[in-house]
């Protein structure tokens, strides 16, 4: 169950459904890449979170995988995090 702030924040975004599966897919909709990592108990004591979602340089952390998923969501949807350009440079050979 997400936090209500996270509901209400992303109900201002449009986005009324709030379960993991949903929030899963529509992130990936926006990032490429990114990295859920379940924490074991003692890093999860220390951190207070049982979650990590990596995306790029940012960390957000959760008690939820859906609550992991809204987070990183969110940061898209405000600005907060701008996913790399999908550019690819093109290989050169170097003749020696």
């Amino acid at each position: 169950m997400l936090p209500d702030e996270l509901r209400q924040a992303l109900l201002t975004h449009g986005i009324s459904a709030c379960d993991e599966v949903a929030l899963r897919q529509t992130l990936e909709t926006y990032v490429p890449t990114y990295t859920l990592i379940r924490l074991a108990p003692w890093p999860a004591r220390r951190w207070k979170c049982r979650y990590r979602l990596l995306m790029r340089d940012q960390i957000y952390d959760a008690q939820s995988v859906a609550e992991a998923y809204a987070r990183g969501l969110l940061a898209v949807l405000e600005g907060r995090y701008q996913p790399e350009p999908e550019t690819q440079q093109p290989l050169t050979t170097q003749d020696e």
